[in-house]
């Protein structure tokens, strides 16, 4: 595949070489004794409206120089070229608070003699998606030092408003539920400043740059370059996790034609599809599997014609139904949408600002008194640069198949923040994210997107208490219930990152939330009536994922949720903190513990009523009674039991059954788990390439708290967990269940921790266990344990 500069947007290369090198050039002196650069604006444009704008910076250079490092930033997002090539694009998603800026080395990129600095920088205006946080159009670029300060932002900077681009807003109802993420995309090439990039663009028309306060980084602006404490503007902070993986992806198959034929030729880039004057063609192109890129169309001739890209993760039936995601007959696309308009060059090179999901593709195309030839059209493969470092496979073919969707659809999930849901929100969630970082954590050896996730939600809390829901994102929601789970996930990090300093640094923030539960707790023992919105999972029973006595008071799953995060926040006070208040913790967890035994407790059905006096029952809070010990050791595998068989409790769906799983474990019933992931063996029944956000039939086709069975797979069946914090030492314990044999690979601080297992056929188990140097633990089997030591070693039982 041919890369074209003439384009509306190249999306920048940064995996490899520039790009890559911030962590090395973060000096102590940015934006303190380097002269300031000017956050700089498109003069008469109101601050917060839509608009696209070119920055440039036409500059000499005597040579070459070695190194020329510079830090830049926008608002909303930019993406920096050097004498026409890519560089950087950002800023990494975060708050007003705390905004990034990127550091990049352009030495590479620079010659002697004239060179060309450009920015394409862009704001969504009222259709910014709702994790996007903006304070106005601006543009910054700030030199590392006096040398490199000739380039930074000022007066000298020209600017032009891109006339060619229009939003084409994204109706919620229209393509399947609630909508959060960036509009679609109409560009007009014969508005369109070609070329705009490169250094020998005349410039003649562009305007001086409105030039603002200078920059400053948010702890010099809380020091002595601001002696009275104002926090207005953007406070800088440098980026903290690498470049996005970008990478071309080319569609599997064309599905049905529509007045014009294409052959496997057009999507490799080797052949073009000719579509006559006065003409309407239409394709339906499959990428085989669900995926994040930037469309990249190229074409050349077809003035007046009309060239439109709808995106969606998969087709449906008159119904509304998907069914299997490999079906097109009977079936129809809707979903996001751009648009171009050709105006009838050569080899025009369009490709979309923000980056869209889809499995499936429509390419619609009217032409006008003019053929048009589209020469390509592709996608660049764009998400968080995770490296898959963990293993799993056994004699149970289909894991496989399961693993794979699952590892898909974390990834699919992993950006700038965690996601929800790729293709229809863009946010990062509580809830999904513990799950989200445990898969992180236990797949790869990269913890940099958990302990941001961390932060966010810390950054997130507001003075009662509480954290948001969701975080980044502009317009608050608040569940509570997703506080406690906050909590858990600090704790999953001390558990399995030696970083107690850095765990310290939440315990304000996890005594804040933990405040605020107490204050809801009444004279039952058992909280109160619960404000925002209570949800705990998309049961169908339950309206907006609200159990009985959720909004009321007195619900007996968010009661024990509660006791739940009381668990993880003794341990972490009485480790990190102040021990008398973890006495406090553990104290209040008992009442809270006691009052769900006394008042929720149905002896002749041996379940927990959803609520005191209640007439319904549910998985979910049999499953956190099991997991805060709210029944008996001894009696919590016969309510695992009674959990897994009636059918008349309310299930729990994907999300909830991380937990179930987890209580599975405890309860003493590891053996179950392989069994339990029937569900998922439908999902690869239904042609899904990840996991769905609830079963069928569902909004989202991509949702990662659905990806944790691969946790499972290693955690439990494997059963590879940490035994101290900070993993420090490691517990393995195997529950193969069904399978014969497994093998597993997990990532560990110190190196990988390799487990090689198969059944004896006396009912034995025989393996090998391989241990990074400096990790010992233990092996565990059938009420049985042998000590572990660096090294490979065999296990026999």
């Amino acid at each position: 595949m041919k890369r074209r500069l003439s384009c509306v947007c190249v999306v920048g290369w940064l995996v490899t070489g520039v790009g890559t090198a911030a962590a090395q050039f973060q000096a102590p002196q940015v934006f303190d004794k380097a002269p300031a650069a000017l956050w700089v604006f498109p003069p008469g444009a109101a601050g917060n409206e839509f608009g696209v704008f070119h920055f440039r910076r036409v500059f000499e250079l005597d040579a070459r120089p070695s190194t020329f490092v510079v830090h830049v930033s926008a608002d909303n997002r930019y993406r920096l070229f050097v004498n026409g090539e890519p560089v950087s694009s950002g800023p990494q998603r975060s708050d007003l608070m705390h905004w990034r800026y990127e550091t990049v080395d352009l030495a590479p990129r620079l010659r002697a003699g004239r060179n060309v600095l450009a920015a394409v920088v862009w704001n969504w205006g009222d259709e910014k998606p709702v994790a996007q946080f903006s304070r106005q159009t601006a543009f910054l670029l700030q030199g590392n030092s006096p040398r490199e300060a000739i380039v930074n932002s000022g007066p000298e900077w020209k600017v032009l408003r891109n006339e060619g681009y229009t939003w084409i807003p994204v109706p919620g109802p229209a393509i399947g539920g609630y909508y959060a993420a960036p509009p679609g995309e109409a560009i007009d090439a014969r508005r369109y400043p070609w070329g705009w990039e490169h250094p020998d663009y005349p410039q003649d028309d562009w305007v001086a740059a409105q030039a603002g306060r200078g920059a400053r980084a948010r702890r010099t602006q809380l020091r002595a370059g601001n002696p009275f404490g104002e926090a207005g503007g953007w406070q800088l902070v440098p980026r903290s996790i690498p470049p996005m993986e970008e990478s071309p992806v080319q569609f599997a198959s064309v599905r049905r034609t529509e007045g014009v034929q294409a052959n496997a030729g057009f999507l490799q880039g080797k052949s073009e599809l000719i579509v006559p004057s006065r003409s309407r063609a239409v394709l339906l192109l499959d990428q085989g599997h669900l995926t994040n890129a930037f469309p990249v169309l190229e074409t050349s001739g077809g003035a007046g014609s009309t060239v439109a890209l709808v995106y969606a993760e998969a087709l449906k039936d008159a119904k509304g139904n998907k069914g299997n995601r490999n079906g097109i007959e009977g079936k129809t696309i809707a979903g996001v949408r751009d648009e171009f308009r050709p105006d009838g060059g050569n080899r025009r090179r369009f490709q979309t600002l923000w980056f869209r999901t889809y499995r499936y593709v429509q390419l619609e195309i009217t032409t006008g008194e003019e053929p048009l030839r589209v020469h390509d059209l592709h996608g660049i493969f764009v998400g968080y640069p995770f490296e898959l470092a963990a293993q799993f496979s056994s004699d149970l073919a289909w894991l496989a198949d399961m693993w794979a969707i699952n590892w898909r659809g974390a990834r699919l999930c992993a950006w700038e923040t965690y996601f929800d849901t790729p293709y229809y929100e863009q946010l990062q969630y509580v809830g999904d994210t513990r799950i989200q970082a445990l898969i992180t954590l236990y797949m790869s050896n990269d913890d940099r997107l958990v302990r941001q996730a961390i932060e966010h939600f810390d950054f997130s809390r507001i003075p009662e208490g509480i954290t948001a829901s969701r975080y980044p994102s502009d317009l608050g929601q608040y569940i509570p219930t997703f506080s406690p789970i906050w909590v858990a996930m600090v704790h999953d990090f001390w558990m399995h990152r030696d970083a107690p300093d850095y765990v310290r640094g939440f315990l304000p923030g996890t005594r804040s939330v933990l405040a605020w539960f107490e204050r809801q707790v009444d004279d039952t023992g058992l909280l109160g009536p619960i404000s925002w919105w209570p949800y705990v999972d998309w049961a169908k029973e339950w309206g907006r994922g609200v159990p009985p006595g959720g909004s009321e008071g007195h619900s007996t799953v968010i009661s024990l949720q509660f006791v739940y995060a009381l668990d993880r926040a003794a341990e972490l006070e009485q480790a990190l903190g102040v021990p008398g208040l973890a006495d406090h913790y553990r104290s209040l967890a008992r009442k809270v513990r006691d009052a769900v035994r006394q008042r929720s407790w149905d002896q002749a059905k041996g379940l927990f009523r959803d609520t005191p006096g209640g007439t319904t029952y549910s998985q979910q809070a049999n499953v956190m009674a099991v997991l805060t010990d709210a029944v008996a050791a001894g009696d919590q595998a016969a309510l695992m039991e009674r959990v897994l068989s009636d059918t008349t409790l309310t299930q729990s769906t994907y999300y909830f059954s991380y937990y179930q799983f987890e209580a599975l474990r405890k309860a003493g019933l590891g053996d179950r788990y392989v069994e339990q992931l029937v569900p998922w063996r439908g999902m690869l029944d239904l042609g899904l390439t990840t996991v769905p956000e609830t079963p069928e039939p569902t909004r989202s086709d991509s949702h990662a708290w659905s990806a944790h069975p691969n946790y499972g797979l290693l955690a439990t069946v494997v059963g590879v967990r940490p035994a101290e914090p900070g993993f420090k030492r490691v517990r393995i314990e195997p529950h193969l269940g069904p399978l014969q044999r497994v093998e597993g690979r997990v990532p560990h601080p110190a190196g990988t921790i390799s487990v090689t297992l198969a059944r004896t056929a006396g009912g034995g188990l025989r393996g090998e266990v391989t241990l990074p140097q400096g990790l010992e633990g233990v092996f565990a089997w059938n009420g049985k344990q042998i000590a572990m030591r660096p090294g490979r070693q065999t296990v026999s039982f």
